[in-house]
């Protein structure tokens, strides 16, 4: 009865692959997902898929949740449906996307906590710029929140991958997809203090491509940056603890809150898919309605 459904399903994970470059753990997720999807529509009847089928996800999701799926696992099996089905309105295979109609879940795409600009201004503050070590680590931290870039792609930059008289950074993403990012003054100034001032004072003899090195020209590692990150968490007064990711999450809020478009977002931030991206939209909500009960006469 479903063939159809899973030669559909292939061919989207083939889309995957080969157009997309999608790294092979986030296939694995859609593939997962969209096989239990399968699996739901073959039991119980529905067939193969429609244009008409906005009731079958939402019974699909009821039967998550019975399963005792938590919202935001169920949110995350929304996205690969609603990416699942507009390949197929692409594709012409269906007339149209039926998945749009159906909201995520409440609180299923819950933000981690973010920074107030305060906070990340002290955190960008913290590192003692007179020392090579802290000039690195001040640079580091300011390109993170500046350009919201991913603590892998920190650390693989390459020296060429930073063009200080255009003040953008060329990133190496998931699924090997390179975007070009702004980074702003601030990011700028500190990279090229690094630069001149710290990164040879740190390489000695050594010689490297890497951007930021650590010992004897070595790159500097995950775990590394995740230690100084904290140390300059405690040193900044910051309470909770504070990963990488924090200042990507932060990025992309202080950005929607300032009143930039959500896909401008999503291609800074790398996100494949407009859906990844949506996690952040309740937060543009709240602050639009604070902003309303500020500001309006009859807020």
């Amino acid at each position: 009865m479903t063939s159809n459904l899973h030669h559909h399903i292939d061919q989207f994970i083939s889309h995957l692959r080969v157009e997309r470059g999608l790294a092979e753990l986030s296939i694995e997720a859609y593939a997962a997902d969209l096989s239990r999807y399968a699996a739901f529509m073959e039991t119980t009847g529905f067939g193969d898929p429609t244009e008409d089928d906005t009731y079958a996800i939402l019974k699909h999701m009821i039967v998550l949740r019975d399963d005792g799926l938590g919202p935001r696992s169920r949110a995350r099996h929304l996205v690969s449906i609603r990416s699942f089905y507009r390949f197929l309105a692409e594709e012409k295979v269906l007339p149209s996307d039926p998945s749009g109609l159906i909201d995520f879940p409440k609180t299923g795409l819950k933000l981690p906590d973010t920074l107030t600009v305060s906070e990340v201004k002290s955190l960008l503050e913290a590192p003692d710029t007179g020392s090579p070590r802290g000039m690195r680590d001040a640079a580091m931290i300011e390109l993170l929140y500046a350009a919201g870039l991913r603590v892998s792609e920190l650390i693989n930059l390459d020296v060429n991958d930073i063009n200080l008289e255009a003040g953008f950074v060329r990133v190496l993403g998931k699924g090997s997809k390179e975007r070009v990012v702004p980074m702003g003054q601030y990011a700028m100034d500190k990279l090229d203090i690094y630069l001149t001032s710290a990164r040879p004072l740190l390489l000695k003899l050594y010689t490297s491509r890497t951007l930021f090195v650590a010992r004897a020209g070595k790159p500097m590692t995950r775990q590394g940056f995740w230690k100084l990150l904290s140390k300059y968490t405690l040193l900044a007064g910051l309470k909770g603890k504070i990963s990488p990711h924090t200042l990507r999450h932060s990025f992309a809020t202080h950005l929607l809150e300032g009143g930039a478009d959500l896909r401008v977002v999503q291609v800074m931030l790398g996100h494949a898919d407009i859906s990844t991206t949506q996690i952040y939209t309740h937060v543009t909500g709240d602050h639009l309605r604070a902003m309303h009960r500020t500001y309006h006469p009859r807020g």
